[in-house]
């Protein structure tokens, strides 16, 4: 299963890559929202991991072209944040991500959400 992870902290996006790889998801790794939009477009995805604070156009941004893109729309979103609020929260649910996980979050928490929103999406 292939998932795009989008997160601008290099050292997080290091360490959540390797999580997935070792649960057997094949990762591509990019750090800004404006090359996510074009990963988007040229391949396929299980599922789309977005960071909220990303640069170029960030986490909001992408999830509502993904949402607006026919090709893409049904695409689950888990976007995973520092951002705990419930205005971020309600804004992400608005724009039609799937699942909103706060940073720190488990990695077995963001494993059984993949696992869940790709099961969805088949």
């Amino acid at each position: 299963m292939r998932v795009l992870l989008v997160e601008d902290h290099l050292q997080l996006a290091e360490s959540v890559a390797q999580a997935l790889k070792s649960a057997g998801l094949t990762v591509d790794v990019l750090h800004d929202g404006v090359a996510a939009d074009l990963a988007l477009s040229s391949e396929e995805y299980a599922v789309a991991i977005l960071d909220v604070g990303l640069p170029r156009m960030d986490g909001f941004e992408v999830a509502s072209q993904i949402r607006q893109d026919e090709q893409l729309k049904e695409l689950p979103i888990i976007m995973i944040t520092s951002r705990s609020g419930q205005k971020h929260r309600d804004r992400a649910m608005a724009v039609g991500v799937n699942e909103y996980l706060s940073k720190p979050y488990q990695e077995t928490v963001l494993l059984e959400s993949i696992a869940y929103w790709s099961q969805v999406h088949v």
